[in-house]
């Protein structure tokens, strides 16, 4: 063997036993890293094979399904009455085209669930065995466990054929996890890491009570041996299975083309948290079963089938110090310095920790390896510690006990309070400067001259102690700041920009002066609750704390925290010089009121909409008197229905609530409930 070859080998050697191990973690132990660093690991391996395909031996891990049954497992192995098959993936709209252009539909559209492969057995409708994949073949005897997952039926209803095996997935509901983890640490036990090893841990637990306790849910997407049951399509089968009683994805969708399944990939891209389970990329199938059977297999995966990856939300980075930043409410709040990784379509270097109470419970120390996960937010979340791949260096986080921007003692708020505060509140600069970017943001003032550099120079230069003197800038006062002057000294175009954008806030919407002000509690949909009942700054304050917790959407605590505001001096020296320099500080009596269509009314909106944006419908709903819910219940009042809409619109069927369509939501906005 040549020292080239010798090398390939070593390398393809190292990567496959690379993939063994972490695969028999995913399957039978708990994962070191994320199935998006899986992923890329196995990627490479295919890739290597590809290009020196004497590397592609009949044993390699890229041909094989799940790991086999761990040696140490408490359960006994069974045999599938038909195989197990792994799906491929695709990673880019090009991969996927390539596939859609050699694999004619039509085509169903599923999410893939993130949790354990489970196989059903039930002859005569009557549930006869349960087991995990293993490795296609040979799984584990897990039926005493299946039996208490609510989900599963242990009866099928109706015509059940004689014999039916069906595959689904095995998880928790994200909104069941933090319970979970809750009742965990109440028990004296360590948090669990994420849901869907929770989910695999629970189903291999060995006292079925136990078991019961992770409220484990299923959902079938897909079907093996059978006997008297020939569904002619995919989609056939699930209408079939949800007859007799078992649970099929609400989210699964027919397409006639290629289009289509693109369309669904990206709707899915931007909805990935809309599902209640949670979802790494969307499955496509081929419908027709016979074309199914023409397609055939691999030694792995189905041709007929390919399973499309979203950018990885989770993956692991070193936890390289733990600091603390400080906001406009002086909440004085821990996050993590990372290592740069990348996730979620883009590279990130720090993580919030939330407060010093989550870092304890988390577990995670300095030097840490941590999983972090963006999920859709700006700044990403550290999950926790892999605590297998500690060396003895790591170290704990010790709090500070003062405010890393101005030094002032932290402390919490009230008795009790997780969050810990600096007190410091008018002229701490950390405080301060978030404040002005707060006020100067969409939500309050719009003034998009004042970011955060020019923010914090502000303060540095001296020219304002406090955001009260905010519109009595002039020049003369931005000549002493080096965000808005030239090298000569002179107002710079920014600075000109600032200060015609300071005019044009003076006149915005009196809801937006309240939302500006950083009351606690007080955001965009209490401010315009407040503004819309008592129309001026000074019918609120003449009002008492009772009276304004009437106020729809606002409640004891909004109206405590508004009142509470204003006993403080400088605060109400911020209302008044605001005033005296112009900043309306009533609604403008003058303008024709927008007809109050949707006074009492809450309305929820899902899918896409042809002529709104989902914040312009939500804003749509608000100035119309109506309440815009994220959410459906049996106080819901209307829900509007776009394109790809999700699971609120089958909430909605199963509550029986009205169900609008886009022409319809225009009609109930501008004539109200009458006119449908």
């Amino acid at each position: 063997m040549s020292e080239i070859s010798a090398d390939l080998h070593r390398e393809w050697t190292e990567l496959a036993n690379d993939v063994r191990h972490h695969r028999d973690l995913y399957y039978n132990g708990q994962p070191v890293i994320t199935d998006g660093e899986f992923d890329a690991l196995f990627e490479r391996l295919k890739a290597l094979e590809a290009e020196h395909p004497e590397l592609a031996v009949p044993d390699s891990p890229t041909k094989e399904v799940g790991a086999p049954t761990a040696a140490t497992s408490a359960f006994a192995d069974v045999t599938h009455l038909e195989r197990m098959y792994s799906l491929d993936n695709v990673f880019s709209p090009e991969e996927l085209a390539e596939w859609l252009e050699k694999t004619p539909g039509p085509y169903l559209t599923e999410l893939k669930i993130d949790g354990l492969s489970i196989d059903l057995v039930y002859r005569n409708g009557v549930l006869e065995r349960a087991a995990t994949r293993g490795d296609g073949t040979v799984g584990e005897d897990i039926t005493a466990n299946a039996r208490v997952i609510e989900d599963i039926p242990h009866k099928l209803s109706g015509d059940a054929p004689a014999l039916l095996e069906v595959r689904g997935e095995v998880f928790i509901r994200p909104e069941d996890f933090p319970e979970l983890n809750e009742q965990r640490m109440k028990e004296g036990g360590k948090p669990f890491a994420n849901p869907r090893n929770t989910a695999a841990g629970g189903l291999r637990q060995k006292d079925p009570a136990d078991v019961k306790k992770r409220k484990l849910r299923m959902i079938c997407h897909g079907i093996g041996a059978r006997e008297g049951f020939e569904p002619e399509t995919q989609h056939e089968a699930y209408l079939k299975l949800a007859e007799w009683g078992l649970p099929v994805s609400e989210y699964t969708k027919r397409a006639e083309t290629a289009k289509d399944v693109q369309d669904a990939v990206k709707y899915w891209a931007e909805h990935r948290h809309d599902a209640i389970h949670e979802m790494d990329g969307l499955v496509v199938k081929v419908d027709s079963v016979a074309k199914q059977r023409q397609l055939g297999s691999t030694s792995r995966a189905p041709r007929w089938a390919i399973a499309y990856k979203y950018p990885p939300e989770e993956v692991t980075t070193k936890l390289k110090d733990i600091q603390v930043s400080v906001g406009r409410t002086g909440r004085a709040t821990p996050y993590a310095v990372l290592e740069p990784v990348f996730v979620s379509g883009s590279t990130v270097s720090m993580a919030t920790l939330h407060n010093q109470h989550e870092v304890k419970r988390k577990g995670v120390l300095i030097g840490d390896t941590v999983v972090v996960r963006k999920a859709g937010e700006i700044i990403p979340e550290v999950l926790g510690p892999v605590a297998d791949l500690r060396d003895g260096t790591e170290r704990e986080f010790v709090y500070p006990k003062e405010c890393p921007s101005c030094g002032t003692t932290l402390a919490p708020a009230k008795e009790g309070d997780a969050d810990w505060r600096c007190p410091n509140t008018r002229s701490c600069p950390a405080q301060l400067s978030t404040r002005l970017e707060y006020l100067a943001s969409r939500g309050a003032f719009d003034i998009e001259a004042l970011g955060e550099k020019g923010a914090q120079d502000l303060i540095a230069s001296g020219v304002l102690i406090d955001e009260a003197a905010l519109f009595d800038l002039t020049e003369s006062d931005l000549k002493k700041s080096t965000a808005y002057t030239r090298k000569d000294g002179q107002v710079n175009a920014v600075g000109k920009k600032l200060l015609a954008n300071l005019e044009t806030a003076k006149q915005a919407d009196f809801w937006r002066v309240l939302v500006a002000l950083s009351i606690r509690h007080v955001g965009p949909t209490a401010a315009r609750a407040l503004a819309a009942r008592y129309k001026s700054m000074q019918a609120l304050l003449d009002a008492d704390v009772n009276d304004l917790a009437e106020t729809d959407g606002v409640g004891d605590i909004i109206a405590e925290s508004f009142k509470e505001w204003f006993t403080v001096d400088w605060h109400r020296d911020i209302v008044d010089t605001w005033a005296a320099a112009g900043v309306r500080m009533e609604d403008d009596q003058d303008q024709d009121a927008t007809p109050q269509t949707l006074e009492g009314l809450t309305v929820v909106v899902t899918g896409t909409l042809e002529g709104f944006s989902r914040d312009s419908a939500k804003e749509a709903i608000l100035i119309r008197g109506g309440k815009a819910s994220g959410s459906v219940s049996k106080k819901t009042d209307f829900v509007v229905v776009g394109d790809n809409a999700g699971s609120k619109e089958q909430k909605a069927r199963d509550l029986g609530r009205p169900i609008l369509n886009e022409e319809q939501f225009v009609t109930l906005l501008e004539q109200g409930p009458d006119a449908l």
